[in-house]
């Protein structure tokens, strides 16, 4: 890189300070690209007048002079960080660069005083990304020649493996990144810990969450050690304390926590948003040595009354991923907030906006609030009205309602135009027309749900006279509807591949995909692929994840899932059709004794039927309306298409990230302009890592908004328990990992069960259903990332190795701190 070829790293920007040393005191947040995250808010509470030891900062200039004479480039390095992490180790430091280190450590005190290295890159610490443990520290190094020594090791962890793969799924570009160095008088701790200005799991404000351990933190943060945990509230008082492993004293006294909750709030206000704070207690004292802004923090849990709490487990089946921006703005709200509105309505009853049922930051929603409907002066005349409507709209009959053939016209139009056709205003209308599709079937739901709903109270009532109440499942069970059908359709499919040995062969021996292929591919599987075609056509339209997510792929849009049901279901023998349930039940009913006379089995077989033509009309219409989803969803990825052709998106799907009403307002694909492609293309990637950051938090913990139920312990004797690091509940079968050389042995879906992590194990997390560590707390780097990663995790649990099994399948409740047999 000396031969006068342009440097790989982006110039500086104007008016930064080149220097390659700096003193912490004099940086501040925006020399966060000369100090990197950390060095940058130690200089920042340095400058509120927070307890820092003192230090300076090796800035990214070095780094990249460094680089620059070692010859290394980003992308390369990327590609192969064990070469570039060889590279940057072996080059030694520039004779300018050692007299500044020197000169500046002797300022820190005399000969022998020991200091702590900390590495700082230009892209932790900031919202969305920690960056915990991602690259490395090193602590009571003593004299220029390590220091040297160890800034070298710090700037080549920007190329750890880990490191590179996490700044690739924050979407980070090599080019993008480089590292300071923070170098400190090392702190003589007597405890150390770290402490979060809200509480990590609920996202309550009003708690302080401290983990303290005897000696240097870094043993808490890297997972080493079980420390005592305590919850602290804003003046420092203790509300919660869980001894550390060996039950000793307090290893955090009263007085030095309600001094760390002074410090740590004082922190929070400067910053302004809750923080990640390292501290130690040093001669009586607390000091701060880190503090970043908290990710992934969940939002203060919403306060539920009765009714809310009753329909929270409904809103939490309908949201069972978070909606996007489009989700919310161009299906939701005019679509299905439309339908609610006429039905509710139809009663007295007003639904609110659904902006109350999702809280949002930036347009991306974080927390599902169950909404509470507010009955108007019509709910008085409702159950008159409902009687009317009953007798009026007979349930047998609303298939041939003329609505219907209306909302029938209008998606079977959708479905024939080939969005890629339209302009782009047109494409904006078609949007419109699809969410207008639901208006004739909320109004034919409006009317014939009184008739749907009513047969279940005599149904009800007779059968609890009878004494028959636990029939009443079986009964209605025998209803045929549109759902039914379509499965005894998937299993014609298993039973033509099991007739054919080919393609039985093919589903044996391929993957979903595979097969999936092949079927489209291989003349032999021609009349079975438009036997799968004709049933994608009649079913395909299903929701895969739930209504309310239009932008969800349906089994029409990517078939792979139905694929796999097929081979699955082909592997096995047919499925035995005994007999209907319903007729069973059915049968058991008209031998009671009061229903022997023909006049009584008549009555009582009338009030089953309509009962089932209730369910059936219930369940057919939500099939039915399903059918706008694919042409919705079309139209969405027409739109990002037209985006990503102008490089205002980097990929069609990154439309999602947008609201309808900014796709409004930007020009069309072919009058943009780079203004407008700067932004929106901002815009997405901003979105796309809040996105990102909160992809491991629900959107509404049961445990924190139904005490007594969710999260509450049950008293069951569960097999191990911990400290609740990452919220969820996942099962899969054990696999313990005692070391690195069995990363290997761990599959997706594994349980990972181990004595101890540190940020090396953290690339395991991507496969792991759940993770269990003998050691650790909640502060931890496992479990930082194990929350951004969104995997459950259990720390300090301090037996998982040794009491859990290879291959014993348990369920990991990553939100109580506990694990037990599946």
């Amino acid at each position: 890189m000396d031969d006068g070829a342009p440097s790989p790293f982006p110039a500086e920007s104007p008016g930064l300070n080149p220097a390659p040393i700096l003193p912490l005191a004099s940086l501040r947040a925006t020399d966060l690209p000369v100090a990197g995250g950390k060095g940058a808010n130690l200089g920042e509470l340095i400058a509120a007048g927070l307890p820092v030891p003192p230090g300076f900062v090796v800035t990214t200039e070095a780094y990249r002079a460094h680089a620059v004479a070692a010859g290394l480039d980003p992308a390369a390095a990327a590609e192969e960080p064990a070469a570039a992490r060889a590279t940057l180790e072996a080059a030694p430091l520039a004779p300018a660069l050692t007299h500044e280190i020197r000169a500046a450590l002797a300022e820190l005190g005399p000969v022998g005083t020991r200091v702590a290295v900390r590495s700082s890159a230009t892209a932790e610490d900031l919202p969305g990304a920690a960056f915990a443990g991602q690259q490395d520290t090193f602590l009571d190094v003593e004299g220029p020649d390590a220091l040297a020594d160890a800034v070298r090791r710090c700037w080549a962890s920007l190329w750890t493996d880990r490191a590179v793969q996490y700044r690739e799924r924050q979407g980070i570009s090599p080019a993008d990144v480089a590292i300071a160095v923070v170098v400190q008088r090392m702190a003589e701790a007597d405890a150390a810990g770290v402490l979060f200005t809200a509480n990590p799991l609920t996202g309550r404000r009003a708690e302080l969450v401290v983990d303290a351990a005897p000696g240097l933190g870094e043993a808490v943060v890297s997972g080493q050690v079980t420390p005592e945990h305590l919850v602290l509230d804003r003046e420092g008082a203790v509300g919660e304390w869980t001894p550390a492993h060996d039950g000793g004293a307090r290893v955090l006294p009263d007085r030095a926590a309600r001094e760390l909750a002074e410090l740590a709030v004082r922190a929070e206000k400067h910053f302004g948003v809750p923080q990640d704070i390292e501290w130690a207690l040093a001669d009586g004292r607390i000091v701060l040595l880190q503090a970043r802004p908290m990710t992934a923090l969940p939002l203060e849990p919403p306060v539920l009354n009765r009714f809310q709490q009753m329909m929270t487990p409904f809103f939490l089946e309908m949201f069972v991923s978070r909606p996007y921006p489009i989700d919310v703005t161009a299906w939701l709200r005019p679509g299905v907030e439309r339908m609610l509105g006429i039905m509710m309505g139809s009663v007295g009853v007003r639904f609110p906006p659904l902006g109350q049922l999702v809280r949002e930051r930036d347009g991306v929603a974080l927390q599902l609030v169950p909404a509470q409907p507010r009955p108007s002066p019509l709910v008085l005349g409702a159950p008159l009205a409902i009687l009317r409507r009953a007798r009026r709209y007979p349930v047998r009959d609303w298939t041939t309602d003329p609505q219907f053939a209306e909302f029938e016209a209008i998606v079977d139009a959708l479905d024939a135009q080939d969005p890629a056709t339209l302009g782009w205003a047109d494409l904006l209308a078609r949007v419109d027309r699809c969410t207008d599709a639901m208006e004739p079937l909320a109004r034919i739901r409006a009317a014939y749900l009184p008739g749907a709903f009513l047969p279940f109270a005599p149904l009800r009532l007779g059968l609890a006279l009878l004494g028959l109440t636990r029939l009443a499942p079986p009964l209605v069970a025998g209803a045929r509807t549109r759902t039914r059908a379509g499965n005894d359709a998937l299993d014609a499919l298993a039973d033509a591949v099991r007739a054919d040995p080919e393609l039985s062969l093919a589903a044996r021996e391929l993957d979903a995909p595979a097969f999936l292929d092949a079927v489209r591919s291989r003349p032999e599987f021609e009349e079975f692929d438009h036997r799968l075609d004709a049933y994608l056509a009649e079913y395909g339209h299903r929701e895969s994840l739930s209504i309310v997510l239009a932008t969800a792929p349906t089994w029409r849009d990517d078939p792979t899932p139905v694929a796999a049901i097929i081979q699955a279901a082909a592997s096995e023998p047919p499925r035995e059709r005994g007999p209907n349930p319903g007729d069973a039940a059915m049968r058991e009913l008209l031998a009671h004794p009061f229903l022997r006379s023909p006049r009584a089995a008549r009555m009582a077989r009338a009030v089953v039927d309509a009962a089932r033509r209730g369910l059936a009309f219930r369940e057919d219409t939500h099939f039915f309306i399903t059918r706008v989803l694919p042409p919705l969803r079309a139209t969405f990825l027409e739109l990002g298409r037209r985006l990503t052709a102008v490089g205002a998106l980097p990929a069609a799907e990154d439309v999602f990230h947008l609201r309808l009403e900014e796709l409004r307002e930007v020009r069309p694909p072919e009058a943009i302009d780079d203004v407008d492609r700067a932004r929106v293309r901002a815009l997405a990637a901003r979105r796309a890592a809040l996105r990102r950051e909160y992809a491991g938090v629900p959107m509404l913990d049961l445990a924190t908004v139904l005490p007594g139920r969710a999260g509450a312990d049950d008293g069951g004797s569960a097999l191990i328990r911990g400290t609740p690091a990452s919220g969820g509940v996942a099962e899969g079968p054990v696999r313990i990992v005692r070391g690195p050389d069995e990363f290997g042995a761990l599959r997706a879906g594994d349980v990972l069960v181990c004595p101890n992590t540190n940020p090396s194990w953290t690339p395991l997390f991507a496969r792991a259903a759940a993770v269990v560590v003998d050691t650790g707390g909640l502060g931890s780097h496992a479990a930082i990332v194990a929350r951004e990663y969104g995997v459950p995790a259990v720390m300090g649990t301090r037996r998982g190795t040794s009491v859990l099994r290879e291959g014993q399948r348990v369920r990991v409740d990553g939100s109580r701190g506990r694990v037990d047999a599946a």
